[in-house]
């Protein structure tokens, strides 16, 4: 099998992946993603048993046990760069063997579920609901860099959303995991999630610039293909999607919806909200099979 060079698979001295400072032993195959640092100890403290907690720039992971299953909840950061690295890396940790440096042959499936906070771009879906994101569709540049091959309704949809809005990148679209949907998505909103690459001018918002996209949003908020329809606003769902799908994981993406883009209106209690939100999810994933 071929070997992967040192100067694309990065270790530090201690064996580690070079951003995550986290070697194999360090993660468990259901994994939580959050944005924010500060929000990987807000989901811990539910963990009945804490295994391992390491912190480096924006990537914070710690690793533990809710009632008995294993779980680790790693920060990525804000954006699909970030992504990028999480995903690649923690899928090295699993399906690469770190000393030979080759690809393993039996591969590791590995669960991602984010716990993160959005604005809805439907007048209809209220503020502080929840929202499990159907498909990712990706504004941000990053599907570009890889070969990405889609059903035939993921590309039908996606060619319908090309004819009828002018993006300033050229999107992709991805599918989340129908299984973690099945699991973790009961009760929830759904719908398709537009990952933009800022969170000013790329969602529309202007301040003192003018936005090339905000006159969109409620076209946006209007789009149906079928029963699909666009629902929310952030900035990393569609990259946890493109890697998952690509790598061969499942992903599945949960939103706190704290703002209402169409209706102006932010949510009077955020914090209480996206806790709601992770009380929901654990509570979920500590009743089910992954």
């Amino acid at each position: 099998m071929k070997r992967i060079p040192e100067s694309e698979l990065i270790l530090n001295p201690d064996g580690s992946v070079y951003h995550l400072n986290l070697r194999p032993e360090h993660i468990a195959e259901t994994i939580i993603t959050v944005g924010d640092p500060d929000r990987v100890k807000a989901v811990a403290k539910y963990l009945d048993e804490e295994e391992f907690s390491f912190g480096k720039r924006e990537f914070h992971t710690v690793t533990g046990r809710l009632g008995n299953k294993r779980l680790s909840i790693v920060s990525t950061g804000i954006g699909t760069d970030n992504i990028d690295i999480v995903f690649n890396e923690l899928d090295a940790l699993v399906n690469i063997d770190l000393e030979s440096r080759e690809v393993k042959e039996q591969k590791t499936v590995l669960n991602f579920i984010r716990i993160g906070t959005s604005g809805c771009l439907r007048p209809d879906i209220p503020v502080d609901a929840f929202l499990y994101s159907s498909y990712g569709l990706g504004a941000d540049g990053l599907g570009a860099f890889y070969y990405l091959e889609t059903d035939s309704e993921t590309k039908a949809i996606q060619k319908d959303l090309e004819s009828r809005f002018d993006f300033p990148l050229p999107p992709y679209l991805v599918k989340g995991s129908d299984f973690l949907a099945e699991k973790i998505g009961g009760g929830m909103h759904s719908g398709i999630t537009v990952t933009c690459t800022g969170f000013y001018g790329p969602q529309g918002r202007e301040l003192r610039l003018k936005s090339k996209i905000a006159e969109s949003l409620p076209k946006l908020g209007e789009f149906k293909f079928g029963e699909i329809g666009i629902t929310n606003f952030e900035m990393e769902t569609a990259g946890i999607y493109l890697m998952a799908n690509l790598l061969g994981h499942r992903a599945l993406s949960c939103n706190a919806l704290l703002a209402n883009r169409i209706n102006g209106e932010f949510s009077k209690t955020p914090k209480e909200t996206t806790e709601r939100l992770i009380q929901t999810v654990l509570e979920k994933i500590s009743e089910t099979e992954l």
